[in-house]
Protein backbone atom coordinates (compact mmCIF):
# COMPACT_ATOMS: atom_id res chain seq x y z
CA UNK A 1 0.00 0.00 0.00
CA UNK A 2 1.55 3.34 -0.83
CA UNK A 3 0.82 6.48 1.52
CA UNK A 4 1.19 9.48 0.16
CA UNK A 5 2.66 11.89 1.91
CA UNK A 6 1.42 15.26 0.40
CA UNK A 7 -2.44 14.43 0.16
CA UNK A 8 -2.24 18.64 -1.96
CA UNK A 9 -0.51 20.17 -4.23
CA UNK A 10 2.06 23.30 -3.60
CA UNK A 11 -0.45 24.99 -5.66
CA UNK A 12 -3.71 24.08 -3.70
CA UNK A 13 -1.38 25.04 -0.58
CA UNK A 14 -0.50 28.55 -2.12
CA UNK A 15 -4.68 29.03 -2.74
CA UNK A 16 -5.32 28.06 0.67
CA UNK A 17 -3.06 30.67 2.39
CA UNK A 18 -3.48 33.52 -0.20
CA UNK A 19 -7.39 33.45 0.48
CA UNK A 20 -6.39 33.24 4.62
CA UNK A 21 -4.56 35.93 4.31
CA UNK A 22 -6.55 38.14 1.84
CA UNK A 23 -9.90 37.25 4.40
CA UNK A 24 -8.17 38.12 7.29
CA UNK A 25 -6.53 41.46 5.65
CA UNK A 26 -10.11 42.51 5.15
CA UNK A 27 -11.56 41.70 7.90
CA UNK A 28 -8.80 44.25 9.87
CA UNK A 29 -9.52 46.69 7.04
CA UNK A 30 -13.20 46.56 7.83
CA UNK A 31 -12.53 46.71 11.21
CA UNK A 32 -9.76 49.70 11.17
CA UNK A 33 -12.66 51.64 8.78
CA UNK A 34 -15.19 50.97 11.11
CA UNK A 35 -17.26 54.58 12.36
CA UNK A 36 -16.91 53.59 15.90
CA UNK A 37 -14.62 54.24 18.75
CA UNK A 38 -11.57 52.19 19.67
CA UNK A 39 -13.97 49.79 21.94
CA UNK A 40 -16.42 48.84 19.58
CA UNK A 41 -12.73 48.11 16.96
CA UNK A 42 -10.75 46.39 19.87
CA UNK A 43 -13.95 44.26 20.38
CA UNK A 44 -14.41 43.19 17.00
CA UNK A 45 -10.83 42.49 16.23
CA UNK A 46 -11.42 40.23 19.72
CA UNK A 47 -14.05 38.11 18.00
CA UNK A 48 -11.87 38.05 14.85
CA UNK A 49 -9.09 36.36 16.34
CA UNK A 50 -10.99 34.29 18.83
CA UNK A 51 -12.64 33.13 15.76
CA UNK A 52 -9.50 32.04 13.22
CA UNK A 53 -8.28 30.03 16.29
CA UNK A 54 -11.30 28.27 16.97
CA UNK A 55 -11.56 27.61 13.46
CA UNK A 56 -8.13 25.90 13.33
CA UNK A 57 -8.87 24.37 16.24
CA UNK A 58 -11.96 22.63 14.86
CA UNK A 59 -10.13 21.76 11.51
CA UNK A 60 -7.19 20.04 13.51
CA UNK A 61 -9.74 18.21 15.59
CA UNK A 62 -12.10 17.19 12.32
CA UNK A 63 -8.41 16.14 10.64
CA UNK A 64 -7.17 14.13 13.45
CA UNK A 65 -10.58 12.08 13.59
CA UNK A 66 -10.40 11.18 10.19
CA UNK A 67 -6.88 10.13 10.33
CA UNK A 68 -7.95 8.48 13.23
CA UNK A 69 -10.92 6.39 11.27
CA UNK A 70 -8.31 5.46 8.41
CA UNK A 71 -5.48 4.63 11.25
CA UNK A 72 -8.56 1.95 12.18
CA UNK A 73 -9.57 0.84 8.85
CA UNK A 74 -6.08 0.23 7.87
CA UNK A 75 -5.92 -2.31 11.25
CA UNK A 76 -9.27 -3.70 10.24
CA UNK A 77 -8.17 -4.57 6.91
CA UNK A 78 -4.79 -5.97 7.62
CA UNK A 79 -7.00 -8.14 9.98
CA UNK A 80 -9.23 -9.17 7.49
CA UNK A 81 -6.46 -10.10 4.60
CA UNK A 82 -4.83 -12.19 7.54
CA UNK A 83 -7.93 -14.16 8.34
CA UNK A 84 -8.81 -14.72 4.96
CA UNK A 85 -5.14 -15.88 4.25
CA UNK A 86 -5.41 -18.73 6.98
CA UNK A 87 -8.69 -19.78 5.69
CA UNK A 88 -8.47 -22.81 4.02
CA UNK A 89 -11.99 -23.75 2.36
CA UNK A 90 -11.04 -27.27 1.60
CA UNK A 91 -10.02 -28.34 5.20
Amino acid sequence: MSRNTEPHSPAWNAQVWISFILAFGAMLGGIWFLPDDAWTKGYMFMGLLFTVGSTMNLAKTVRDMHEAGKVHSVIHDARLEKLLAEHDPLK
